[in-house]
This record gives C-alpha cells, sequence and structure tokens, in this order.
C-alpha cells in the first residue's frame, strides 16, 4: 500500500500543477492535432524496480489516433535489454493499448493516460500488464514535439493476482520525440 499512497500523492499534485502548466505559452501555440490525426513517436525508455535497485534500458515506439483534440489512443511497443550481475543479460518485449489525455492547446501539453498489454522474454513470465501513465509533450514544431513519460506497470494473469501484484510494480520512463501526420 505503500506504493498505492506514492503513486496516490504523485497524481494529486500533478493534477493541482497540470491546469497551471496546461497555461504555459509557447512558440507554437494552438497548434498540434486534431480528431482524426494520428501520431508516431520513438523514445529511449528505462525501467526500475519500485526501489530503483535494479533497472534496464531500451526503445520504445508507439502510434496513435485522436479521438479528439485532446484525447489519443494507440498501440505502444518496447523492447529493453538489461544486465544481471554474476548472469546472462536479459531481453524483453511489452506491446500494449493505451490512452492518454492531454491538458491545454499551447506548445506545452502535460497528460495522464493508462496501459493494458502484454510482457514477455527473459526473466519475465509471459502475463499481462496495466499500468498508470504521466508526462509532458513539448511542440518545437507545429506538427513536431519532444516529449517525457513516467508509468507505474504491475503484472498480472487473474483478477487475484492484479490485487496482490500493484504494490509490486515498476517504473518505466522514456524520453523522445514524435510527430503527428
Amino acid at each position: 500500500m505503500k506504493t498505492f499512497k506514492k503513486l496516490s500523492l504523485a497524481v494529486a499534485v500533478s493534477a493541482l500543477l497540470i491546469p497551471t502548466l496546461s497555461q504555459a505559452q509557447g512558440t507554437y501555440q494552438g497548434v498540434g492535432p486534431k480528431q482524426g490525426d494520428r501520431e508516431f513517436s520513438i523514445s529511449g525508455s528505462g525501467t526500475s524496480d519500485k526501489n530503483f535497485d535494479n533497472g534496464a534500458m531500451g526503445l520504445s515506439g508507439d502510434i496513435g489516433w485522436y479521438l479528439n483534440d485532446q484525447t489519443v489512443a494507440g498501440v505502444r511497443q518496447n523492447v529493453t535489454w538489461g544486465s544481471v550481475d554474476n548472469g546472462d543479460d536479459i531481453w524483453r518485449g511489452a506491446t500494449k493499448g493505451f490512452i492518454d489525455y492531454h491538458f491545454g492547446q499551447s506548445a506545452f501539453r502535460p497528460f495522464v493516460g493508462a496501459s493494458l498489454g502484454a510482457i514477455y522474454g527473459d526473466g519475465v513470465k509471459e502475463t499481462g500488464t496495466a499500468g498508470l501513465e504521466l508526462g509532458a509533450k513539448y511542440y518545437v514544431l507545429p506538427s513536431t514535439f519532444i516529449q517525457a513519460r513516467a508509468e507505474y506497470s504491475f503484472l498480472f494473469d487473474s483478477k487475484d493476482s492484479a490485487d496482490k501484484n500493484y504494490d509490486n510494480g515498476s517504473w518505466d520512463y522514456v524520453v523522445g520525440m514524435g510527430y503527428n501526420f
């Protein structure tokens, strides 16, 4: 429950800051995606356990479709590599569906979202994964942005395991760039 309390606090603080941050004026005020637009992004990714003791790095790619001017739904693919002390390196992948809600219409656009999918590869049981995320995009050109995102994910193979595993999740984070078309 400690992790849930920390995540709840982070979401509450973000909810208080988002209205202020979404008013930030940027060079490209009023630009960005509209309903029906698509989005592609590629990012470097990292992950760590909840205590930040063990971690890995990788590559993440997203393709999404805007349901309206502020909501994007799509598919995300992640490939991760990790080095293990006194062991073999590990590779893993995750394929997830996601939905993100963006605040504001300025060049700086914070967002919150959720994901649901599957994780597979070395060192993990092939199973379901779910997560909550928050991040921000900054439009450096009318259709091009840089982004940062953090997601708290947990594994499950049934409703009971989802309840038990929520507190044993991991943090995934990405920094990258994308394009709306």
